[in-house]
């Protein structure tokens, strides 16, 4: 695979991956446990961090491409290098992976209608 400058997914552990169709960042806020909305309504959010979740999602993929995508996420955690919205820049962090799911489109043309699963950071900043 040669290297895509526009591709938002650096790496994977290292080795390039397929650029997605779709790439969605988002920013979620980890609440301490004791986090709540008081019985006056007003919200304790108490922030403890912060974690990047990205949506990926790659379309009409041939059996070997999304093969290939789903074993270079396979491992319980990877390193990914990835387009941050918040810095503007590359940056490298730990990820597990959630469900993922590709339904099948067309087994004779022998492609995939898409992969997607979602990549969520380990630990917060």
């Amino acid at each position: 695979m040669e290297y895509d400058e526009h591709n938002p997914l650096r790496s994977v552990d290292g080795k390039l991956v397929k650029c997605p169709s779709s790439y969605q960042w988002k920013m979620q806020d980890i609440s301490a446990s004791d986090a709540g909305r008081t019985e006056d309504t007003k919200m304790d959010k108490k922030r403890i961090g912060q974690i990047r979740k990205i949506e990926l999602e790659w379309q009409n993929v041939s059996i070997t491409d999304a093969a290939a995508i789903l074993q270079a996420f396979n491992p319980e955690y990877i390193e990914v290098c990835y387009l941050d919205a918040m810095t503007g820049t590359y940056r490298t962090s730990e990820f597990y992976v959630g469900d993922r799911s590709t339904p099948l489109y067309n087994a004779k043309l022998g492609v995939w209608n898409n992969v997607a699963f979602n990549i969520i950071e380990r630990s917060g900043v």
